[in-house]
């Protein structure tokens, strides 16, 4: 991992802090890097869960927002993944749902993505090969 994506995963760890996770105990924190910035977000759910929002999602948001729109690199900090016997966080807990990987596909086809289960980044294509697209 480079120096910069560790700097992002930590921002991403920061932002774990911040998550709203009553149902699921399970705080997320999420940076993007885009056009030299880092913006951040965290998950946030809802008692009716189909309405709450992954750390992903958010950071992409608020990059788009705030005029971020080439998107480098993104870190995913899952702050309450549980280690295994060896003390490591298996990967698959770390790694963005279907809905994250769709939008990270549109949105940041060509980034890197770490997480603070895997030492090595991933690339976006590799996480989802067949993303669905619009023909525009």
């Amino acid at each position: 991992m480079t120096p910069r994506q560790q700097e992002l995963l930590e921002q991403a760890r920061q932002a774990a802090y911040q998550a709203y996770a009553p149902y699921s105990r399970f705080r997320v924190g999420a940076a993007v890097l885009a056009d030299g910035k880092i913006y951040s977000g965290a998950n946030v759910e809802n008692a009716s869960y189909g309405l709450a929002l992954c750390a992903e999602r958010a950071a992409l948001a608020h990059a788009r927002v705030h005029g971020g729109e080439k998107i480098e690199g993104i870190a995913v900090y899952c702050l309450d993944a549980p280690a295994d016997e060896s003390g490591a966080i298996p990967q698959d807990l770390a790694l963005p749902c279907g809905a994250c990987r769709q939008w990270l596909a549109e949105l940041a086809p060509e980034a890197w993505l770490v997480t603070n289960a895997s030492p090595t980044p991933y690339r976006v294509a590799d996480l989802l090969p067949h993303p669905f697209r619009l023909t525009r």
